[in-house]
């Protein structure tokens, strides 16, 4: 049963980042923090940088996430195909996502690198929806199993 609340706990966070995501697009923060990982103050940002080592804590907390949801579906003995291969995907993409961050962070918000982490994180979010749903059929496959 762990596995779909891991799964949905890290869809949440994923939509969180994403929103997030978005208004710092939207209002230009997306320069406030010009260096990558940390920000200029490191660890503990001053105000100024807030928004934006809020975005960077929640990718990494989703990233953490979403590799746990698919070791949890490596190892559950009832996951079948479908959400290791979701799961997987999942991962590859957030550690796409994450260099892509890098990237446009240090080519100065480049529109087409913008455009492609965007994309990519549309494709992000449909592999966890659908780690997400294969998760809770997992649940249902062993309760009439062991019905």
């Amino acid at each position: 049963m762990a596995i779909q609340y891991l799964a949905l706990t890290t869809m949440i966070i994923l939509y969180s980042l994403m929103f997030i995501g978005g208004y710092i697009s939207a209002a230009g923060l997306g320069l406030t923090c010009p260096e990558w990982p940390l920000c200029p103050n490191g660890i503990m940002p001053s105000e100024e940088y807030l928004i934006e080592w809020i975005h960077r804590t929640i990718a990494a907390t989703t990233g953490v996430l979403i590799i746990a949801t698919m070791v949890a579906s490596l190892i559950n003995k009832n996951s079948d195909l479908k959400i290791k291969i979701t799961s997987s995907l999942a991962t590859a993409l957030v550690i796409t996502q994450i260099t892509l961050g890098a990237l446009v962070i240090d080519t100065k918000l480049h529109a087409v690198l913008v455009a492609i982490h965007l994309g990519i994180g549309i494709w992000l979010f449909a592999m966890v929806l659908l780690t997400t749903l294969f998760a809770f059929r997992i649940s249902k496959s062993s309760k009439s199993i062991t019905a």
